[in-house]
């Protein structure tokens, strides 16, 4: 816990300027997706998003995440889901069309990042060794807000990626002393069931659909492999830190 909490005061002591400047941009474009979501707007964000990913795995997991034995493993996850949006850069398979469905639900989400550090300074932590914007939970709650916003069609196997975030979440909160992940775990529970509703709903509403009802049972799959592996890893380095201690 001690090498957890110590490497979060490192990363926020030496990037909380380019967290910042990330912070403003990230504001900035989605106000622009929101109200005016032209195609420049829509690609800006896709690269704010693979920029995002890219930060998560190489700056905070391989840079400042480097004492943690499972550091790597993580990286790898972030590093996916950059090429996720890379791969959807190309192809346009998430188009950001809004379909305003659950439009107050999203906003909660996209600003929820902005209440990391209010939550930690609300429980008396002071700065660096608090929670801030530009995390790994704090940037996947931001992205499932956004998708959930402009959820017309979306890569469902980045949805999962995040679904298992939010799980991962979960352990967090007790393991480490954590308990502002619970506002990517708890919150992130009705969007993601209004994405599998909705993917159900326009995949699998018939029983002949046996190839996407295959395909559903193969993301299942993967993304259970994909959860246990990372409760190994975590519980590898729960060991190990129960070890020191002694």
């Amino acid at each position: 816990m001690n090498i957890f909490w110590e490497t979060i005061a490192h990363y926020n002591a030496g990037t909380w300027i380019y967290q910042v400047l990330i912070t403003l941009i990230g504001i900035a474009l989605t106000y622009l997706l929101f109200r005016n979501p032209t195609h420049k707007i829509k690609v800006a964000m896709k690269l704010y998003l693979i920029f995002l990913n890219v930060w998560t795995a190489a700056v905070y997991y391989i840079i400042y995440c480097e004492p943690r034995s499972y550091n790597n493993a993580l990286a790898g996850f972030w590093g996916i889901m950059a090429l996720f949006w890379i791969y959807d850069l190309k192809v346009n398979y998430t188009p950001f069309e809004r379909t305003h469905k659950h439009t107050h639900l999203a906003i909660l989400l996209c600003s929820l990042p902005l209440a990391y550090p209010l939550f930690s300074l609300a429980r008396g932590m002071s700065f660096p060794m608090m929670t801030s914007p530009v995390m790994p939970c704090s940037v996947a709650v931001f992205t499932i807000g956004l998708l959930l916003a402009f959820s017309k069609r979306v890569n469902i196997f980045l949805v999962m990626f995040l679904c298992h975030w939010a799980l991962i979440g979960f352990t967090k909160t007790y393991f480490f002393h954590i308990p502002e992940d619970f506002l990517l775990a708890s919150s992130s529970l009705p969007a993601l069931y209004l994405f599998f509703k909705e993917y159900t709903a326009s995949r699998l509403h018939t029983s002949t659909h046996l190839r996407a009802r295959m395909i559903n049972l193969a993301l299942l799959i993967a993304c259970g492999a994909i959860g246990i592996l990372f409760m190994i890893a975590m519980a590898c380095e729960l060991a190990q830190e129960q070890v020191l201690l002694k």
